[in-house]
């Protein structure tokens, strides 16, 4: 069973069709006692990052959340979702994140002499920076639906398996650091590429 939690931001329901497309057992809570039995944890994301912690930390997500990766059980953090794996964000203020990653979020830069807008909405190809079992059976170059404004900034290079460029800007697209992985893109938005992606990570739990 892979669990979405619901924090009350996120794209819960998209996800969660995606993965029922793909045969995957999944429910969407907040409830301890089902993250506590789930499989695998997925922390999906649409909005602000302090907002987004702020309902993490009064629901106590933020204790159960680290407890749980603790034990050696798979998390995947899309979008927002994933910014939060990080030390700290700066959408608007400083915030602390789940610290789960080496690195900051900080916002994209302003390209304007290569028409390069912010937010990033669209889609760019994947390059690898490392071989991950996340990548199975998908080649690189493929691309999958971005939708953003703020990116992963001084992180672990030992911890990023792929990337997009836009513009100046250097976009982590998955990063992984053992049984933590993030998504910046939407693999649930991303055709069968991003389809893949979420097969292979529930291959993970089997």
């Amino acid at each position: 069973m892979i669990v979405i939690i619901d924090y009350g931001m996120g794209n819960l329901k998209s996800v969660y069709n995606a993965l029922k497309s793909l045969g995957l057992e999944c429910k969407v809570s907040s409830s301890e006692e089902d993250i506590k039995n789930a499989k695998a944890l997925i922390l999906p994301g649409v909005g602000a990052f302090k907002d987004a912690m702020d309902n993490i930390e009064e629901k106590s997500l933020d204790v159960l959340i680290k407890s749980e990766v603790e034990k050696g059980k798979p998390l995947l953090g899309i979008c927002l979702g994933m910014q939060l794996l990080f030390e700290k964000g700066f959408e608007g203020s400083e915030r602390e994140g789940l610290g789960l990653l080496k690195g900051n979020i900080v916002k994209m830069k302003d390209d304007k002499e290569n028409n390069i807008k912010i937010p990033h909405i669209g889609w760019n190809n994947l390059i690898y920076n490392m071989k991950d079992e996340l990548f199975n059976s998908i080649d690189e170059g493929k691309f999958v639906y971005y939708v953003h404004s703020y990116y992963a900034h001084g992180y672990d290079n030992k911890d990023l398996v792929a990337y997009s460029e836009y513009g100046k800007n250097k976009i982590a697209g998955v990063v992984r650091k053992k049984n933590v992985i993030g998504a910046q893109f939407h693999p649930e938005k991303s055709g069968d590429v991003g389809l893949a992606i979420l097969k292979n990570f529930g291959e993970l739990i089997k």
